[in-house]
């Protein structure tokens, strides 16, 4: 008998810069409803070893531009992971890179991003179960940039097309025993509206918890 896994979802409620957690809290749980129980928190203390532990998925859409989570919640994330966790980040959850040792983890970290804008999404080609039966969409994105750590084997499962260049939009790769999962999308509640965004999330969501 299959037990129903348990996923944590970090954002901010309170005070967030720019992307809130309300109304993303909602879309999330609803795609991942018949797979794992989601629970929402705002509190980063979850990080911490002794909190975390109990999950098989942590999602973070954390929205921490100017400030870095504390070392004990850093070694918590990194320990969890690194045991068999998983972790997936979405959008402005690579927030987070304050860290170095967290941009390794997420094998990438953020430099920015033109104007909020209309963009194509496609898939690489490269094999995964996460992208299975993903078409090619186009929603209004900002879209982000990233400089990549070069020691992460990272495979690009999905691009985005911005003046005839194309540019990753979501990789997936292994952390010690665990899984990371990046997906740039994510700006606010209409995009998790997206049928093929759905469906790639909910499977990164089973592919990438432990």
């Amino acid at each position: 008998m299959n037990t129903i896994k348990k996923c944590l979802l970090l954002g901010d409620y309170t005070h967030p810069k720019f992307h809130p957690l309300q109304g993303v809290d909602a879309q999330i749980s609803h795609i991942l409803n018949d797979v794992m129980t989601v629970q929402c928190s705002e509190n980063k203390n979850m990080l911490l070893d002794s909190n975390i532990q109990q999950f098989d998925l942590c999602i973070s859409y954390i929205d921490l531009w100017d400030e870095k989570i504390s070392p004990k919640q850093t070694a918590g994330l990194l320990s969890y992971v690194s045991q068999g966790g998983g972790l997936f980040v979405i959008h402005n959850g690579i927030s987070i890179d304050g860290r170095s040792e967290l941009a390794q983890l997420m094998g990438g970290k953020f430099t920015g991003h033109p104007p909020y804008q209309s963009l194509t999404f496609r898939t690489t080609g490269n094999d995964h179960t996460i992208t299975e039966g993903i078409e090619p969409f186009e929603i209004e994105e900002e879209p982000y940039q990233f400089e990549f750590d070069p020691f992460t084997e990272k495979q690009i499962l999905l691009e985005y097309q911005m003046e005839d260049q194309w540019y990753p939009a979501a990789w997936s790769h292994t952390y010690g025993l665990g899984r990371v999962t990046f997906l740039m999308p994510g700006h606010h509640e209409p995009t998790f509206k997206q049928p093929e965004l759905r469906k790639f999330i909910l499977q990164a969501a089973e592919w990438t918890s432990r």
